[in-house]
């Protein structure tokens, strides 16, 4: 969701406003076995690959051209990041919300329409027609790939007028949508009759009650209920709920497991101590923004030991969700790269970011370290050495060699003599940043470089 700083949101008389190398330096998947352990849930479909073993690839950006044609877009992008080891693709909110075609979707509406009823001024949402998103699926599962909705259960928005007497004003919480399914009124909003509020609202937007039943029903329990119709009807196979904040853990938690899943939270915080609760409590996995912001400190604040810093993969790898971009926030940005190489070699479910992958950096150089990711990175992780210029960390290996990565924000080429997890074996930088080949010693010790403003990976050869 856009916080608040960065957009505003108003609704009046019903109307919505939105006031590197050569590729012959790359390494091909054959070269070297071994897959990294899975750390989030698997899809209950069969045939998909399971989420966690590869990277999520967030398939879009904050105002994607309109025009109905981003569904095919990312259709026509999807057997390509299969190949190169994306497992799971995250959407956009799916369904028609009160911009209509100029919507993100981050103002929902109707549930229940993807693109086919005249309402809210269009017939398709910003990013296409049912038909058109329900192909784009079906070809993310052809090429075994996960499909993950973005789930908006905090707030709602385009509601008629109605007279309201708990607050005793006329509140725009009256939906009657053309899907006919989910009709809403004063009662299912905060505050009512058997509750007067929850952990927050958002933007002035009328805040759904998940203490009512019949916001219960129809968002998961129902056989009809939001979180199946898009699970056994659309094909959606997981989930990413928008500003959980909003709304307690137990609401996370309910909805999967009535319909399972893998699911993750935006909980926007820097706190891990936040953070692990968030997780304990819904039993989902949460964006690591403790580790996005300790990566803004460490590379564009120009001091790598913020990575000794705690970070929510750090306290609980099999729910933390990384990432250096989202569709909110772009802070990290002279050593986006740097970044880049941070989370694909360490623990957690990495995610990168369609203009990151599609349109900014070095798409090849993105490859090579998925390919590192989901090759080499297994087992857990050891600081091996840190200043304000350097980090050094190894991976242990989990059916695999595991790894030893090297990151450099300074000026000048560095090397160092570290201790590895191999006796007398030659070692390789699977980056190709160095073309070096130095063998480790008895001991296990070897010295390794990187390159000014780079990074390099070790494993043997």
């Amino acid at each position: 969701m856009k916080p608040i700083k960065i957009y505003f949101q108003l609704i009046f008389l019903g109307i919505f406003f939105l006031v590197g190398c050569s590729n012959d330096n790359l390494i091909d998947s054959t070269q070297l076995e071994g897959n990294i352990e899975s750390t989030n849930q698997t899809s209950g479909r069969a045939g998909l690959k399971p989420i966690g073993s590869g990277v999520m690839m967030q398939a879009f950006y904050w105002d994607v051209p309109a025009g109905g044609n981003w569904w095919n877009i990312v259709k026509g992008k999807i057997p390509a990041w299969s190949s190169v080891g994306i497992d799971a693709i995250w959407l956009p909110p799916a369904s028609k919300a009160q911009n209509g075609a100029f919507s993100m979707g981050y103002d929902p509406y109707d549930y229940f329409d993807f693109g086919q009823y005249n309402q809210m001024g269009s017939i398709e949402t910003r990013f296409g027609s049912l038909t058109e998103l329900q192909a784009l699926i079906n070809t993310a599962h052809t090429a075994q790939l996960s499909v993950i909705a973005d789930i908006v259960i905090n707030h709602n928005s385009g509601g008629a007028s109605e007279v309201n007497p708990i607050t005793g004003t006329s509140t725009w919480t009256n939906f009657t949508p053309l899907s006919g399914k989910f009709n809403r009124t004063f009662t299912d909003f905060h505050p009512n009759t058997i509750h007067t509020n929850d952990s927050g609202a958002f933007g002035g937007f009328p805040d759904l009650c998940h203490n009512q039943i019949n916001v219960q029903n129809w968002l998961w329990k129902d056989a009809g209920s939001v979180a199946k119709y898009y699970r056994d009807i659309i094909g959606f196979d997981g989930w990413r709920f928008d500003y959980v904040k909003g709304f307690e853990p137990w609401v996370v938690q309910n909805w999967n497991a009535e319909v399972g899943g893998f699911s993750v939270g935006e909980y926007w915080d820097s706190n891990v101590n936040t953070l692990d609760w968030w997780t304990t409590q819904s039993q989902a996995s949460a964006f690591d923004f403790a580790c996005y912001y300790r990566m803004n400190d460490a590379f564009d604040g120009n001091n790598l030991n913020k990575l000794n810093d705690d970070m929510l993969w750090k306290r609980n790898a099999s729910k933390a969700v990384t990432f250096v971009t989202n569709h909110d926030t772009d802070e990290i940005f002279t050593g986006k790269m740097l970044a880049y190489a941070y989370i694909l070699t360490h623990e957690g479910y990495p995610t990168i970011f369609y203009r990151d992958y599609e349109e900014w950096l070095n798409k090849e150089r993105l490859n090579n370290l998925i390919w590192i990711h989901n090759n080499l990175a297994g087992g857990t992780t050891n600081i091996l050495y840190t200043d304000s210029d350097e980090y050094i960390a190894k991976r242990n290996g989990y059916n695999n060699a595991g790894l030893v990565v090297y990151i450099n924000n300074s000026n000048s080429w560095l090397e160092r003599w570290i201790q590895t997890n191999w006796a007398n074996t030659i070692v390789k930088d699977y980056t190709g940043h160095s073309s070096w080949q130095p063998v480790t010693q008895s001991d296990k010790w070897v010295k390794i470089q990187v390159p000014p403003k780079s990074y390099s990976v070790w494993a043997p050869k």
